[in-house]
């Protein structure tokens, strides 16, 4: 579209395109309810039947550059933006040849080729997302843009806001559509909204607004190209409220209690398909023979759909795990001679680490909380923002899931953003974006879309902030399959582990304890990067196996240096990584020290010392000649006192104490 092309041309290749548009997406979906009743489409099936107009009458406006963004009602969408109905139907199948290889499902369809970023079956999730695609055109001058459709539902949820204010406050290229059907799942708008105004609730984030009639193709239509005129001579967003109504249930489990059939009566009377027939025979722009021929034309699209996807294959068993990372990642690093040495901090390797990959790759960023004018809450970024500019140096606001989101977003482009938390605890303000979106979009794209974002945190206690900042949650996010878990403790991994996680195809998550950033080393003047998948022994022994990571390696190291003083040679080995655990390491050392102990800051219920002990007793099991041990944080919210929050986490003394029973009690 060019920007000068504001008004559609109502001549009948036009007005019938349109037209057919709409009866082929409803007769695709009254399909997929009969085959829903003969249990051939399962889990959910959420239909569009009677928003028609909104995907016809937008998404053929869009370049192939652009993007669509979509929720889990997204059938019209993916179908208005040229993703085979065909392989559409074998993914609402679960076959292979569907577009996401059957990994997806109704719910969650995706396509490289025309930039379909897929449906979203998180209610407001995909917003954060299309900001960050958005951030990534902007920064890269593409010129594209980013529309992302969503439901009414979603402006209750807090990504919403925080998508909204992010967009106007960087000026970025998308374009919002709200399909304001009414009814978010079976609760009307004016019983979960106190301002039931949608367009007001975007006006207040200063975006230009346009609230239109989403049953009337045409109107849609001209507002779509005004929206997309004004976004490609500003550059900023544009939110489109289309007033519409689904005449169907919220999805086939809906027993739609909750409204009167006379009411989806009324609606169904003036629904976009024959409003918009009605009109074009009226007017003599099409005759009822014409469209008869419409509908034979995508009855037998239907039925080659069909016959598709019925004979379409299952994927084998044997590729259960395909595509939950990438299979094809970076060498390792190859390691260099050291050059000369100086003092330094750990906060300061952080740092060196983060100017190092921005001088290195334009692609990367850094992004979080404070981390421009403030140099961030740990000081990693002090003096970046005057060395790279507000434009890679980015304050985002207090909004976890909104920036964080937008980093996955930029990374699906093409960037290398490296997202800064605060600390763990404010992390999970973020946890949907990083577990529904960052861990999952490979395998559910079925390998057409990978998340290379780096995200780096504060955790771990000791400073006596108390329960709310003080919480070692790795262990979490070590249980989340499509994360890799990073918890650098030397000098050289603070710095050289981001830049290995910048050139991983993968989310990367790196846990940066707080009672190490002061620490001093030495560290060469030429570190760079390290390999990332390895555990490392950083105190040779044969007695005993110490097991740990991230702020508790020094600790154990004292405790291994006090134990030699009563002849115990422990072995410490320092994971580095906790998804995915080096055991190959871990089996090792145990072979040859024959007992082991875990010490972990997380607390032992559930914890990644539970996940070690029991891969250790399920394959070293005739290694060991005393029974497993741990130490972890007690069971309680981190105190604030000083000798409470001490008590609280693993110590010195107590890992002696623990070594000690396990020695006295070996045969």
């Amino acid at each position: 579209m060019t920007v000068t092309d504001v008004k559609p041309r109502l001549d009948h290749a036009h007005v019938r395109g349109l037209l057919k548009g709409m009866i082929r997406i409803r007769r695709f979906e009254d399909k997929c309810a009969e085959l829903y009743t003969q249990q051939k489409i399962r889990g959910f099936l959420h239909l569009y039947d009677g928003e028609e107009a909104i995907a016809a009458g937008i998404i053929p406006l869009l370049e192939t550059k652009d993007r669509v963004v979509a929720t889990y009602r997204e059938h019209g969408h993916a179908l208005a933006r040229g993703v085979s109905m065909a392989e559409i139907l074998a993914e609402m199948y679960g076959k292979s040849e569907g577009c996401a290889g059957g990994r997806g499902g109704s719910m969650h369809l995706f396509n490289r080729d025309t930039n379909f970023c897929g449906g979203n079956a998180i209610v407001g999730g995909g917003l954060p997302l299309a900001v960050g695609l958005g951030l990534a055109d902007k920064m890269q001058e593409s010129g594209a843009v980013t529309a992302c459709f969503f439901g009414e539902g979603a402006v209750a949820e807090g990504e919403f806001h925080e998508s909204m204010n992010l967009a106007a406050l960087w000026k970025l290229p998308v374009l919002f559509v709200c399909e304001n059907n009414g009814y978010a799942m079976g609760t009307a708008l004016g019983r979960s909204e106190a301002t039931t105004d949608i367009s007001a609730k975007a006006r207040s984030y200063d975006v230009t607004v346009e609230a239109v009639d989403g049953m009337d193709v045409v109107a849609v239509e001209v507002a779509a190209r005004r929206a997309l005129k004004s976004i490609l001579e500003t550059g900023e967003p544009y939110f489109l409220e289309c007033r519409t109504y689904r005449f169907r249930a919220h999805s086939m489990f809906d027993a739609q209690l909750y409204r009167p059939k006379e009411e989806v009566a009324e609606w169904r009377a003036k629904g976009p398909i024959v409003r918009f027939q009605g009109w074009l025979e009226q007017n003599g722009l099409i005759k009822a023979e014409e469209v008869k021929t419409i509908e034979a034309e995508i009855d037998a699209e239907i039925e080659e759909a069909v016959n598709f996807a019925e004979a379409g294959t299952d994927e084998p068993l044997s590729s259960l795990t395909k595509y939950v990372m990438a299979e094809e990642r970076p060498a390792p690093p190859v390691g260099v001679v050291p050059d000369e040495t100086a003092e330094t901090t750990y906060r300061d390797a952080v740092k060196a680490g983060i100017v190092d990959a921005m001088t290195r790759d334009d692609r990367v960023f850094l992004m979080g909380e404070d981390v421009g004018e403030y140099g961030g809450c740990y000081a990693v970024s002090k003096g970046l923002l005057d060395q790279f500019g507000p434009e890679r140096i980015r304050d985002t606001p207090l909004s976890e899931s909104g920036f964080t989101g937008a980093g996955i977003g930029a990374a699906i482009a093409g960037m290398r953003p490296i997202v800064e938390l605060m600390t763990v605890n404010f992390s999970l303000l973020a946890l949907d974006q990083i577990l529904n979106t960052a861990a999952t979009l490979r395998h559910m794209s079925n390998n057409q879309f990978g998340v290379p974002v780096v995200i780096r945190m504060a955790t771990g206690a000791g400073k006596q902030l108390a329960a709310q900042h003080s919480h070692s949650l790795e262990g979490w996010y070590a249980h989340i399959p499509g994360l890799r878990v990073l918890a650098p403790a030397t000098l050289e991994d603070a710095r050289g582990m981001l830049w290995t996680a910048l050139e991983d195809p993968d989310p990367v998550l790196i846990f940066e304890n707080v009672m190490l950033y002061n620490r001093t080393g030495q560290l060469a003047a030429n570190a760079g990067p390290v390999d990332i998948d390895r555990a490392m022994v950083r105190r040779e022994g044969t007695d005993i196996t110490l097991i740990t990571y991230g702020g508790s390696l020094f600790k154990t190291l004292d405790a291994a240096e006090e134990l030699a003083k009563g002849g115990i040679a422990a072995e410490v080995v320092d994971l580095r990584s906790l998804r995915p655990l080096d055991m190959k390491t871990i089996f090792a050392s145990v072979a040859k020290t024959h007992r082991a102990l875990v010490v972990d800051e997380g607390w032992k219920t559930g914890s990644l010392a539970a996940e070690i002990g029991m891969r250790l007793a399920e394959e070293a099991f005739f290694d060991l000649d005393a029974p497993l041990a741990r130490v972890c944080s007690e069971e309680v919210p981190i105190p604030y006192a000083e000798h409470l929050e001490r008590a609280a986490i693993p110590q010195s003394e107590k890992i002696v104490t623990a070594v000690k029973a396990l020695i006295r009690i070996t045969p």
